[in-house]
Parts: structure tokens; C-alpha cells; sequence
């Protein structure tokens, strides 16, 4: 299997499915392997073919997976983000280096920034976050797309960084985290598993989950898998950052939101010949938040957001549903896959302010409005091994994804500030926008001799507003011997600017104050507008890595950089003047090159039969525009998890994890141009994080897993509600806390 396909978990009524991967497949040129499909021999080079391709994909530099069993034994508190940070070349942060909503950090992959991790269930794209309007610092309110799948319900997660995640098109250009979920069994078998969590701090939010399971058969070729799950986590108490609110007036900067999460999900599937697999998918979530005080720009908050935080608020909701259709097929001369996928997410909140110091705040209690984000992906692919010359594995697929997003309140910003902007009416706007993607690509992996595999491929995106982007790649993997594989790579990334970014109808006004330093207001205040003539962004990324793998030892080492350009951020020269001239009109605009490199490895030692120690490592070398220095996100300089791993008896077994992050430097120049002062260039010191568990197997059915996080109570507070006035500490780490989790099985 190539690398697009190992991701495509096992998924996808009829013998219309079958009818059109095989006309797929129909339509590539025939080769060596196909004519000699019928004969024994061939079959076995295909096997071979796709085991190679598959380890290529598993054993490349830039490619973590964590198990099933990794997760049961050290279960998140509730995202998954939790533990998918623990793998090499990954932070969490913000999408921007501003500290708002410094406590909903995402998935960052080697610095890139979360809005360029895409966000996979079984091979298939997450986008709900997108229905969440951009402030003008680049930054979302939300929690991100990692928490749609409960712990229980999951296989396996890969996370893919560098050059190999290029080909999945637009927002992968920081890499890609594809949740597999738990596929339908052959036999009755299911789980019900509960969890808690107590923190030692009584400000911190407590967690508790239920999670059930099903899967088996239903008559022959028919098999089904089910799971349901609840999961509480409660809001930071407002006293929790109390000793650094910014006067003895103001609210304090917030903590960590609650989330209350309700999932539902089934998959019925339908073996009806050898080699063919039909799935049918439907998914519902629900996730309310219990709101915790934050807001975006305001360092003095209001009392309705303290009241609403002390009241423990909802105050967004976010429904996601999903629907999904695929057919793989195993054919004499290959492999194929088509899936066709509907996503539909409504994001409620209650309003919030789109102009001046009330920009993200909550401004009513009772206003509530909802955008509404539709998906639609059709997407396949064939993978074929045929020899011309050397033996070659050939992927071939294409994708079309349309886009449609309807937010009215975030176009309700008023238009007579200075006279107006010229060209937008002072009436409603259009709240509705789209874009629809096509795409192509081709990928061969190339077995030259024994040793070096070559795997040259290219994408083709064609975007309805932005036109032609293509991404080529070529990845390399030689045997070096003794144990010793040189890897590397390098492959041309982009991402699309999103429709809120892409609208001209999308208005922040700012009566003054926060207009940029070089051009202040000239009585009227400023605009930024959306902008239909941006570029994509794009990133030429490259690694090169040496892995060793002998004797149970397992160790590697690689060098990553990422040239990044075109970086969409809110203008700061003024493009225009408002009708009256006497305000500014800025844009979205494309910012200059930026530089991510950096260092990241990992080292397996096998102590003894029983004991295994493993160390992984994240170095960043720089994270900035080339332009001003600015860091992109405040990440880390260095990140260091190391983990233990005792089967002490056969039913016991303990796991002890440390993580060191070292120092995070914040920026020194603000979103307006001007120089930070004060508390804003605080940094974040090195700290470590202890966590230790113990797994007990009961019986063969039942399993309690209890740990303390946290062991040695390294509570770190969010010093400031944004970087400005907090410097790096704009986010906080919980401190010791306590969990227990049992599981039984039948």
C-alpha cells in the first residue's frame, strides 16, 4: 500500500461502488503487472509490493503512530491532543504569536501552526473548525478538531510531518494526524469502559467519561460497529489566575474552558465478494462549552463575563454530523478506493463584538446566532505494481471538495465608520460563501535493487477563486546497511485562504486605538476587509534523517526546514480610505517569507525483556518571518518526552513519562507595529511534567488502569489574557491530578 492508502483506514452499497473503482482503474495504461495478474508469482510480488510500501510509510522520518494499548494505559483527560503532543515535532499553540485564547491550543506540527494540521478519522478530512470566525490576529475561538473521537473507540493514530503530508493538499503543510477508529469484527465483542479525573486544585475542572462499544455480525458478508460516549470536563474556577488579573477591577485572564462532549457514531459493512469492502458511516457529536471567562482583546473583561464564567455559561455549542460512503477493492492487478463524505457543522455562540476592544468578547447574554459549514469530498485512488525496469508501486487518484459556509452575524459589522468602505453597501450583507476544490495526483514508489526506494509524485488542486496550485514531491529512502537507512525528502505545501479571509463583505472596524501604530486613525478609524485577490500560501519543506534499527534498538535523528510564504495576515499599510476620508482601509493581505527548521529524533532502548526505555526530542533552530524576526507561534525551544515502560508481572504493568519543554520566548513587537513593554516580554522558563500510571488486567475481560498526572505539581498560571500583556504565559498547565479508569470487555 502506498502511503495515501495505509492512511485510508479500512472504510467504505452496492455494485454501482464496485462498478466505478473498477472503471477507475480501467482508465490507467496497462503494464507489465497486469498481464501477468493471473499467474501465482505475480500475486506474490504484488503482496511484497505492498507490505514494502507500506513499512516506507511507517518507518519514514517524520512518521509517529501511537497504539491502542498506548492510550489505554496513559488515557487523555479529554482530547487527544493531550497525548498526540507527546510524539516528536509536536507543540500545541495558537495560530498566532498574540496569546488570545491562549488556553485552546491546538495541534502544531513542526511549527507550522495548527491551521496547517489537517485533521483526519479514517482518512478522512475534519473541517468543522472552520465554521469559527478569524479574528483579525489569525486567531480561531475553538478547542480545534482532535476531540470529535472518544479514546475508547480508537486503534491507532499516525501523525505524518514533512514532505510525505504534501500530498494531501491544501492545510497539511504542517503535517497530518489521521484517528482510526476501532474497524466492524467478524465476531459479537464490545467495551464499556468509565474514567475520571480529580485534580488536586479545586479551582482546576474535574473529568468524567463513559464510553460504550459494539461490534460484530450480523448475517454472512454483514458486520456492524457502534460507540456512544459522554464526557464532562469542567471550566477553571476564575480564582485560578486571580493573582494576575490586570487591575482589582478587571476579570481575570481566563483558564481552561469546560467542554461536555456527546458522540455517536456507527458503521454498518458489507463483505459482498473477496477483496471488495463497502462501508456505510454516520456520525453525530455535540459539544457544549462551560465558559471560563476568556475573550480576545479585552485585558479588563466586563461583568457580564464574569458572570457568566462564575455561572458556569454555555456559551457556544457546536454540532457536527456526518455521513460517509466507500468501497475498497482488491483486484489481480491492484488495489483501489472511493469514498464519497458529507460533513455538516453548526457553530451557535452567543454574539460577540466585531469592532474595538470588544472584539471577541461576548456582548449579550441572551443573543445567540449560528454559522452553518457544509463539507462535501468525493475522493479516490488505484494502486498498481508493475515492473518497468524495477519493480514500482503507481497511486493514482483524484479529489473534489466543495466548501460552503453561511455566518450572518459576522457580517453584521456596520459600515458608516468614516463614511464607509467604498464598494460595500451600508445594508445587509451576503452571508454566504464557497469554493469548490478539484484535485489529481500521481505517486510511484520506485524499488531500485534491494536498498534505495525512490518515490517521486505530484498534486494538482485547482481552486474555484485562486486557480493552479501544484505541489511536487520526491522522497528517497537508502539502506545503508548494518542497520543504518538514510531518508529525506522534499515536496512543495500550500493552503487556501479560508472564506472569511477570501470575503470582502467580512468587516473589523476600530474606532482608533487600534489602528496600526505607522498609520493611526485619522478621526474615522480603521477597517480590515476580507480580500478575493489573496495568494495560497505556500511552504517548500525538505528533511533529511539517518535511522538505525538492530538488536531491539531503534534510534533517529532528522533535520526538517520549511520555507513558508505568502502567510495571510491582517494588513498594517492601508489599501484605501473610507468614503469621508477620514478613515483607513486595510486588508488581509500576504505577508513575506518565513523560516521553520529544526531537529527532531527519538531513541528505543530495550533495558531489559520486561523494561523498555523510549526518548524522543523536538529542536526548534527557528520559527519567524524573515521579515521582522516575529516568531509565528510561541512554542518551545526544545521539547524532550522520555518514558518507561515495566511489564512488571504478566497482569502488571506500570508507565512512567517525563516531558521537558524548554524556555518559550514571546514576540517584541505587537499586532499594531508597536514595541512590547513590560510583563509582554516575559519569558516562559524550562519546566518538566512527571506522570505515572499502572495497568492491572483483572481477568481477560476487565482492566483498571489509575495514575497521577502531573506528579510533582509543576502548576503553571496564564500570566496576561494575550502576549502583550502576559508575555509567553499565556496558557495554563494543570497542576497534580489524579485518574482512574476501568474498562471491561466481552
Amino acid at each position: 500500500m502506498t502511503p495515501r492508502a495505509c492512511l485510508h483506514a479500512t472504510v467504505a452499497p452496492t455494485a454501482l461502488m464496485i462498478g466505478l473503482s473498477s472503471a477507475l482503474l480501467a482508465a490507467l495504461p496497462a503494464g507489465k503487472a497486469w498481464a501477468q495478474a493471473a499467474d501465482g508469482a505475480s500475486a506474490t510480488t504484488l503482496q511484497a509490493v505492498e507490505v514494502t510500501a507500506e513499512q516506507e510509510l511507517l518507518q519514514a522520518p517524520g512518521v509517529s503512530t501511537i497504539t491502542r494499548e498506548q492510550i489505554e494505559r496513559l488515557p487523555p483527560t479529554n482530547d487527544l491532543s493531550e497525548i498526540i503532543r507527546r510524539m516528536p515535532g509536536v507543540n500545541l499553540s495558537g495560530n498566532s504569536s498574540t496569546g488570545q485564547y491562549g488556553n485552546n491550543r491546538q495541534i502544531d506540527l513542526r511549527g507550522m501552526g495548527p491551521e496547517n494540521t489537517l485533521i483526519l478519522i479514517d482518512g478522512r478530512p475534519v473541517r468543522s473548525r472552520e465554521s469559527i470566525r478569524m479574528g483579525r490576529s489569525g486567531e480561531r475561538n475553538t478547542r480545534g478538531d482532535s476531540n470529535w473521537v472518544p479514546a475508547d473507540a480508537i486503534e491507532r493514530i499516525e501523525v505524518i510531518r514533512g514532505p510525505a503530508a504534501a500530498r494531501y493538499g491544501s492545510g497539511a503543510a504542517g503535517g497530518v494526524v489521521n484517528i482510526i477508529t476501532k474497524a466492524p469484527s467478524d465476531r459479537t465483542s464490545g467495551s464499556f469502559t468509565v474514567y475520571g479525573q480529580q485534580p488536586e486544585d479545586g479551582n482546576e475542572g474535574n473529568t468524567g467519561r463513559v464510553t460504550a462499544t459494539l461490534s460484530g455480525p450480523i448475517m454472512e458478508g454483514w458486520s456492524y460497529r457502534l460507540y456512544g460516549n459522554f464526557n464532562r470536563t469542567d471550566a477553571d474556577d476564575l480564582d485560578l489566575n486571580g493573582d494576575h488579573s490586570a487591575s482589582s477591577t478587571a476579570v481575570p485572564p481566563a483558564g481552561r474552558e469546560g467542554v461536555v462532549n456527546r458522540d455517536f457514531n456507527g458503521v454498518l459493512r458489507w463483505d459482498p465478494l473477496k477483496g471488495q469492502v463497502i462501508e456505510f458511516g454516520l456520525g453525530y457529536s455535540r459539544q457544549r462549552n462551560i465558559y471560563a471567562g476568556d475573550r480576545a482583546v479585552s485585558t479588563e473583561g466586563s461583568a457580564l463575563l464574569e458572570q457568566l464564567a462564575n455561572d458556569g455559561n454555555t456559551t457556544n455549542i457546536m454540532t457536527r454530523r456526518t455521513a460517509y460512503l466507500t468501497h475498497r477493492g482488491t483486484w489481480g492487478f491492484g488495489t483501489s478506493r472511493l469514498t464519497f463524505q458529507y460533513e455538516d457543522t453548526d457553530n451557535e455562540r452567543l454574539n460577540e463584538g466585531l469592532a474595538g476592544g470588544g472584539e471577541g468578547s461576548i456582548s449579550t447574554a441572551t443573543g445567540w446566532s449560528t454559522s452553518t459549514l457544509r463539507n462535501y469530498n468525493a475522493s479516490g485512488e488505484v494502486n498498481v505494481p508493475f515492473t518497468a525496469l524495477f519493480s514500482q508501486m503507481l497511486t493514482v487518484g483524484a479529489e473534489y471538495w466543495r466548501q460552503t459556509l453561511d455566518d450572518p452575524f459576522s457580517m453584521t459589522q456596520g459600515n458608516t465608520g468614516g463614511g464607509g468602505v467604498p464598494g460595500l453597501g451600508t445594508g445587509t450583507r451576503d452571508s454566504k460563501s464557497s469554493a469548490d476544490v478539484w484535485a489529481f495526483f500521481v505517486e510511484d514508489n520506485i524499488y531500485i535493487g534491494e536498498r534505495l526506494t525512490l518515490t517521486p509524485g505530484a498534486r494538482f488542486d485547482h481552486h474555484s477563486e485562486f486557480g493552479w496550485n501544484v505541489s511536487p514531491s520526491l522522497n528517497a529512502s537508502l539502506d545503508l546497511g548494518g542497520g543504518f537507512t538514510l531518508k529525506g525528502g522534499i515536496a512543495r505545501a500550500f493552503k487556501a485562504p479560508n472564506l472569511y479571509q477570501s470575503n470582502p463583505g467580512y468587516l473589523y472596524y476600530t474606532m482608533g486605538n487600534g489602528c496600526p501604530y505607522a498609520y493611526p486613525s485619522l478621526g474615522g478609524g480603521c477597517y480590515v476587509q476580507g480580500n478575493d485577490d489573496l495568494d495560497p500560501e505556500t511552504s517548500w519543506n525538505s528533511e533529511i534523517g539517518l535511522l538505525y534499527s538492530q538488536g531491539g534498538w531503534t534510534a533517529s535523528v532528522t533535520y526538517f526546514h520549511n520555507k513558508y510564504d505568502n502567510k495571510i495576515v491582517a494588513g498594517d499599510v492601508p489599501v484605501g480610505s473610507t468614503l469621508a476620508g477620514t478613515g483607513r482601509v486595510f486588508r488581509w493581505e500576504n505577508s513575506g517569507p518565513a523560516t521553520v527548521e529544526g531537529f527532531e529524533g527519538n531513541l528505543l532502548v530495550p533495558v531489559a525483556s520486561n523494561l523498555s526505555w523510549n526518548t524522543n526530542f523536538t529542536y526548534m533552530i527557528k520559527n519567524e518571518s524573515d521579515d521582522t524576526g516575529q516568531p509565528l507561534s510561541v512554542i518551545p525551544e526544545y521539547t524532550i518526552n522520555t518514558s518507561l515502560d515495566w511489564q512488571a508481572t504478566e497482569r502488571l504493568s506500570f508507565l512512567f513519562g517525563l516531558t521537558y519543554y524548554g524556555k518559550q520566548e514571546p514576540r517584541t513587537v505587537n499586532t499594531r507595529g508597536g514595541a512590547v513593554a513590560g510583563d509582554g516580554l516575559k519569558e516562559r522558563d524550562p519546566y518538566a511534567l512527571v506522570n505515572v500510571s499502572g495497568t492491572f488486567e483483572v481477568n481477560a475481560h476487565t482492566r483498571l488502569t489509575a495514575g497521577v498526572m502531573n506528579v510533582f505539581n509543576e502548576q503553571l498560571k496564564r500570566e496576561g489574557n494575550s502576549a502583550d500583556s502576559g508575555g509567553a504565559s499565556t496558557y495554563n498547565e494543570p497542576g497534580r491530578a489524579y485518574f482512574i479508569s476501568l474498562a471491561t470487555t466481552f
